[in-house]
C-alpha cells in the first residue's frame, strides 16, 4: 500500500445536497420547503406553538419550588465501607476523612459534602470524619465501637 492509494470506504465520505440549485437538482425552486407558510421562510424557531391554542406548558400546573442553593451530598452507606474494607481498599485501622474516601474509590466526588446513612453492618470499630450523618448510622458505628465525626462538632469542640 502507497500513499496516493489510500481512500476513505465506500460510503463514508458523502456530498451535501445542494439545495435551490434548479429543477434538475431534484430540490429546486423551493428547497423542500413546500409553497408559502411561516416552515418555508429563514429564522423560524416554532418551539412550542400549538396553532394558536393554549400550549401544553401552560395548561399543565406548575407545583413545588425548586431551591436554588440547595446541597447536593454524596452518599455513603455503612455495608459500602465495610465491602471495602474487606477488599482491602480502605485501611481499617486508620481514621477514615471524606478525601481517604474519594481516593479508594468509593466515592466519584465529594460534591458539597459526604453524608453516611445506615444501611448495611460495620463490623470494626471505626473514626469517620464526614459532612452529615442519620441518626440511625451514628448509632450503629458507636454500637461497633467507633465514632462519627461531623464539622459542626468539631468547630463546638474547638470552642
Amino acid at each position: 500500500m502507497k500513499l496516493h492509494e489510500i481512500r476513505d470506504n465506500d460510503g463514508a465520505n458523502r456530498t451535501k445536497k445542494r439545495v435551490a440549485r434548479g429543477p434538475g437538482s431534484g430540490k429546486g425552486k423551493t428547497a423542500g420547503r413546500g409553497i408559502k407558510g411561516q416552515k418555508s421562510r429563514s429564522g423560524v424557531a416554532i418551539g412550542g406553538y400549538e396553532g394558536g391554542q393554549m400550549p401544553l406548558y401552560r395548561r399543565l400546573p406548575k407545583r413545588g419550588f425548586t431551591k436554588p442553593n440547595a446541597k447536593h451530598y454524596a452518599v455513603v452507606n455503612l455495608g459500602q465501607i465495610q465491602g471495602f474494607i474487606d477488599a482491602g481498599k480502605i485501611d481499617g485501622a486508620a481514621e477514615l476523612t471524606e478525601d481517604a474516601l474519594v481516593a479508594s474509590g468509593l466515592v466519584r466526588r465529594k460534591l458539597d459534602g459526604i453524608r453516611l446513612l445506615a444501611k448495611g453492618e460495620l463490623k470494626g470499630g471505626l473514626t469517620i470524619t464526614v459532612t452529615g450523618a442519620s441518626k440511625a448510622a451514628v448509632e450503629a458505628v458507636e454500637k461497633a465501637g467507633g465514632k462519627v465525626q461531623l464539622p459542626a462538632q468539631a468547630a463546638a469542640a474547638a470552642e
